[in-house]
């Protein structure tokens, strides 16, 4: 209830060559659908129970609080044949879900961006080097993506947690140095993070709306011989690659 961005993300994976189902939860807990039948998930961005509890900490309560959902989401994310994406609201959300998520143990949370306001913009990406099956062959690319979003902010349990994270994506200036701060860094997370994988790279959590930003006609400017689609289709049809 309140996701918002499940036609983008479908399109995208479309495009990719998968086939998309838009599954509810409570299409999950009536049994309507089964995780178990489907190679990759994806929480999509959104305001799921109108963010009330904050964060998708409501969307996440509600599988950790069903023994039998919460057992059938461990055990497809537990299959190595399988992916996961998660969105901006959905990477709230799988945050939440990091303790059954294999190799998520050092994920933060997402917390009240330091501006203490929604932020809703282009912002400037860069691809890290990473194990996510989603950014493979894309590291070092600075790509202009949607954010929107007023709880952003990565904060992690310990230094340690944020040494030993994957990180997958970073805010940088227009001259390609980390952002740390406003407004470059829309949210205030350290380093600049805006996205981070699982340790074996199948879990991917980012908080901007690639989705959103998936032909140059959405950017406010680029390059003359860019194609109609945008690089960051690249992220769905890697994972097209990865399970072929």
């Amino acid at each position: 209830q309140g996701v918002n961005s499940q036609i983008e993300t479908a399109v995208a994976f479309d495009r990719a060559g998968f086939d998309a189902y838009d599954v509810h939860m409570s299409d999950l807990i009536a049994g309507r659908f089964r995780l178990a039948d489907f190679s990759g998930f994806v929480a999509c961005g959104g305001f799921s129970y109108g963010d009330v509890l904050g964060a998708g900490r409501g969307w996440a309560t509600s599988i950790l609080e069903r023994k039998a959902l919460r057992d059938a989401f461990a055990a497809f994310f537990a299959r190595e044949d399988t992916f996961s994406l998660g969105i901006c609201n959905g990477c709230q959300m799988m945050a939440q879900l990091r303790d059954i998520i294999p190799g998520a143990q050092h994920w933060p949370t997402f917390q009240r961006n330091a501006s203490e306001q929604y932020e809703a913009r282009l912002a400037l990406l860069e691809v890290a080097q990473s194990r996510s099956l989603f950014l493979q062959g894309m590291a070092g690319s600075r790509i202009p993506v949607a954010v929107a979003h007023g709880e952003g902010r990565a904060v992690f349990a310990s230094n340690i947690d944020q040494s030993a994270v994957d990180i997958g994506l970073r805010y940088v200036t227009g001259d390609g140095r980390v952002a740390d701060s406003y407004p470059a860094n829309p949210n205030g997370s350290p380093g600049g993070i805006a996205g981070v994988t699982s340790g074996d790279g199948r879990a991917t959590i980012l908080m901007p709306h690639a989705e959103r930003t998936l032909r140059s006609a959405n950017f406010s400017w680029a390059p003359r011989d860019w194609p109609e689609a945008s690089p960051w289709q690249r992220m769905f049809r890697n994972a097209r690659v990865w399970l072929e």
